[in-house]
């Protein structure tokens, strides 16, 4: 009996789950990297002096290390097709004001997202 040819578009993901930031810092270096290859997202990262340039660098890379481990010849050629931010969860704690107020600290978190996959596709 033949084997139906199953064969799935092969993208690479990678994701950093709770990145101690939040997901509004990390937004715009999403959208700077988005539908550009690896060579050119981890460029236009590195210049960054932001700390969420830094976070979404290494998840690039972790993507592009994916692909490697699966065989992938000249990984640098990849796209980014997904470069997603969510917002995670957050921490709550109350901070002591004056005359007996109460102030509401959040800590926020995020998710980072990111899928490779080979040009053209």
């Amino acid at each position: 009996m033949a084997k139906a040819n199953t064969s799935e578009p092969t993208i690479f993901h990678a994701h950093h789950y709770f990145a101690d930031m939040g997901a509004r810092k990390l937004r715009p270096f999403a959208q700077l990297i988005r539908y550009k290859t690896v060579d050119e997202a981890l460029e236009l990262l590195r210049y960054y002096p932001n700390r969420g340039a830094r976070l979404l660098e290494k998840v690039v890379r972790s993507a592009m290390a994916n692909a490697v481990q699966q065989g992938v010849r000249r990984a640098n050629e990849l796209v980014v097709i997904e470069a997603r931010i969510d917002g995670g969860p957050m921490w709550k704690r109350v901070d002591p004001r004056a005359r007996g107020m109460a102030y509401l600290i959040r800590r926020r978190l995020a998710h980072i997202h990111v899928v490779l996959a080979p040009p053209g596709e």
